[in-house]
């Protein structure tokens, strides 16, 4: 973690982001109809998170990560551009999703280029699985949606076989996604695409 990055997290991280605690988080009153809520998972460096955000200043966004560089790359970012509609939370996303957010309460879900653990082994330390899927269907509103993105094939087949076991989750797609116009490209993206590989977009919303 640069010097940099490290004095931005240090600074920042108590006025941008909600601790984590055990209990539903408590989002202050806001006017009727309620704003939308979209819940980034594992933002990695945030150039997507804050770019989404900054673009739909009338959503609420919160982005979940571990990773302390990229988490202090984020708060930098928030607040260079004064964004006033993200927050971070660093803990576990299945803790979080589990302790902190209701149910019927999130609009959409941001998964871009997840950790796809390229080894046969570890596949099963990857996040699209079963129950995880099933965690974030309980949070949806009804018609909200999960956005994932992969560069790894056999990831995104994984994918299509866990949202395709999920009878709530529906896809105006046959199988891939078209790319979504207002997804900003991200350093992942470019990485994969150096290498070669194709870009896989799932896009599922709830019924």
């Amino acid at each position: 973690m640069s010097t940099a990055l490290q004095s931005a997290y240090s600074r920042l991280i108590d006025r941008y982001s909600y601790p984590y605690q055990e209990t539903i988080l408590q989002f202050p009153a806001q006017d009727v109809p309620p704003r939308e809520l979209i819940i980034e998972i594992g933002f990695g460096m945030g150039d997507a998170t804050y770019k989404t955000a900054l673009e739909n200043p009338e959503k609420d966004y919160i982005g979940i990560e571990v990773y302390k560089p990229g988490i202090g790359k984020l708060l930098d970012h928030i607040d260079r551009e004064g964004i006033e509609n993200l927050k971070v939370i660093e803990h576990d996303a299945v803790e979080v999703l589990g302790q902190m957010i209701q149910n019927y309460s999130v609009n959409g879900f941001h998964i871009f280029f997840p950790d796809p653990w390229p080894k046969k082994k570890h596949h099963k330390r990857r996040i699209i699985q079963d129950e995880f899927v099933s965690l974030l269907i309980d949070k949806l509103v009804p018609g909200g949606y999960i956005y994932a993105v992969t560069d790894w094939e056999d990831y995104a087949e994984q994918m299509l076989q866990v949202f395709g076991n999920q009878k709530l989750l529906l896809s105006e797609y046959e199988n891939y996604a078209e790319p979504q116009k207002w997804r900003p490209f991200t350093k992942f993206e470019r990485k994969g695409k150096e290498k070669s590989h194709s870009i896989f977009e799932l896009l599922y919303k709830k019924r």
